[in-house]
């Protein structure tokens, strides 16, 4: 069975230093893609670059700051960014294939249902699938990170076998290596805790959106859904392969989680909380650990408007987030009986269709 490999390009890996798009960079790229398939790889490309692309084409001196002014730039800059991997691709007889896409279209199960299959049969057909923000459209600030959320919802929607972050750094140190030569650079996160957060900066070049910090946002959902990431550098010939082996200029984030359901995906990475519910600790060790429901008697506060069928986050006595679950509640209505025994509730609201505030299999926990 061959490997499904994900492969994220940034802004700043695609840029020439004035700012428009580098062909060399391209060219680069395409012929380590190219190499993952020939040797037998599935390989989907996740690109930025639209917006850094077009913004010198369409007169503007620097990359613009105003939302309308990045939108302008990448109707200019996506055509070119296109028509590049194309030209790049077709020299080792690849096609590429674009795929644009929002947040929005992650919320909707069939869309993303629609998406899968066509790309499943782009695969089948040989085309390598190049996704994008279609940020032409977008009505929010560039919100995927510079496309690492996109790569992580992509990884875990298409079940890659890895997930493969370029950037112009290799890898997650200790300290910003810039400001700090004692810095070293860790090899491998087995889990992305707040320690590792606070080490990341802000982003790091000119001309992408997206700093360490996103990356491992990125990391974290694309493990959560079973796929193992690598954040780190390919410049030279072969560089993508050897991230792809375990071998890369990098740093790795290990998983030993299963492939999460679309409908799981969905619930964790792609759905909009509603409200916020905090629970005791006993309702968070059943949640975590026990694999239990979400009883009215665990509830101990209750944020937000919403009702039964919304999505609602989930807090832990410390205030620290456990997940996110489908609702069965009213806010009003869960107000009432929470805290309650679950004869109490019964009693309180007379007959209820489900007991369980949040069902497990309605559940996702995100800690």
């Amino acid at each position: 069975m061959s490997n499904r490999i994900v492969v994220k390009i940034g802004s700043s890996s695609l840029t020439a230093p004035e700012g428009g798009l580098s062909r060399p960079a391209v060219a680069y790229f395409a012929a380590e893609l190219a190499a993952l398939r020939r040797r037998g790889d599935e390989v989907l490309l996740v690109t930025s670059g639209a917006v850094a692309a077009g913004f010198r084409s369409i007169g503007y001196a620097s990359r613009p700051k105003l939302l309308h002014e990045k939108q302008a730039a990448a109707a200019v800059g996506q055509a070119l960014l296109m028509q590049a991997y194309q030209q790049a691709l077709a020299e080792h007889g690849l096609t590429a294939a674009q795929i644009l896409l929002t947040r929005t279209d992650f919320c909707s199960r069939r869309a993303m249902n629609n998406a899968v299959m066509t790309v499943e049969e782009l695969l089948r057909q040989g085309a390598i699938p190049i996704f994008n923000e279609n940020d032409t459209v977008s009505v929010d600030e560039l919100k995927f990170g510079d496309n690492d959320t996109l790569s992580a919802l992509v990884a875990n929607l298409l079940k890659a076998s890895r997930l493969l972050v370029l950037t112009d750094t290799d890898g997650l140190y200790s300290a910003d290596p810039r400001k700090n030569p004692d810095a070293v650079r860790m090899r491998e996160v087995e889990e992305i805790t707040p320690e590792i957060y606070a080490i990341a900066g802000g982003a790091g070049s000119a001309v992408g959106t997206g700093g360490m910090r996103s990356k491992i946002d990125a990391a974290k959902i694309a493990t959560r859904g079973g796929v193992p990431v690598f954040v780190g550098r390919a410049t030279e010939p072969g560089d993508i392969a050897r991230a792809a082996d375990g071998e890369g200029r990098g740093t790795y984030f290990a998983t030993t989680l299963s492939a999460l359901p679309v409908k799981k995906q969905w619930l964790g990475f792609m759905s909009t909380p509603l409200g916020t519910l905090t629970v005791d600790a006993g309702a968070a060790e059943a949640l975590l650990h026990g694999g239990h429901s979400l009883l009215p008697v665990g509830v101990r506060e209750i944020q937000g408007s919403f009702h039964a069928g919304d999505v609602v986050e989930v807090l832990g006595p410390d205030n620290s987030l456990l997940g996110r679950g489908i609702v069965n509640y009213d806010d009003a209505q869960l107000r009432t009986i929470r805290g309650l025994g679950s004869g109490e509730a019964v009693a309180r609201l007379g007959e209820i269709h489900r007991l369980e505030v949040i069902h497990r299999d309605e559940w996702i926990t995100l800690k």
